[in-house]
């Protein structure tokens, strides 16, 4: 179950944080682990035409990368303490290196890590290098580095 305050403040409805726990936070390491059903509803999941052979039922990649803007949030949220409801709000600024190791299939979760690695104070606004990693089962199915910044407007 996800924190009532963090549902609240957050910039998407729920049905669209699509994670349904925070696994684990760690400020001093700029950690936000989190856990991902997958299911057939899923955002362009619903959409797809599968063939158990040639195209499986699987997560999207886009359905990925909005999942990477959403550990963004939790990590403004929980390690920053950056509120929404304070004006703070986060871009996408760079996708960098991403790789998928492998399809992520329908049933098993996924454990969804993204760490910052970089967080830099510039004119009133925070830029923050996070490295993500996305495992099923032990397998990575998604691995980037991505760059986003975040502003506090009025």
């Amino acid at each position: 179950m996800l924190d009532a305050g963090f549902v609240a403040d957050c910039p998407y409805a729920p049905e669209a944080i699509l994670f349904d726990e925070i696994l684990e936070t760690d400020a001093a390491a700029g950690l936000v682990v989190a856990r991902m059903p997958t299911h057939a509803q899923l955002p362009f999941t619903a959409s797809q035409r599968a063939h158990p052979e040639r195209h499986p039922p699987h997560v999207s990649g886009a359905v990925m990368v909005h999942v990477t803007g959403m550990l963004g949030f939790a990590h403004a949220y929980f390690v920053l303490g950056l509120r929404h409801a304070d004006g703070w709000i986060g871009y996408g600024t760079h996708i960098a290196d991403a790789r998928y190791g492998r399809l992520a299939t329908i049933g098993p979760p996924l454990r969804l890590e993204c760490r910052a690695t970089q967080v830099r104070r510039i004119r009133g606004s925070i830029y923050v290098r996070y490295a993500f990693r996305f495992e099923q089962e032990g397998e990575v199915v998604y691995e980037s580095e991505q760059g986003a910044v975040w502003r506090r407007v009025a």
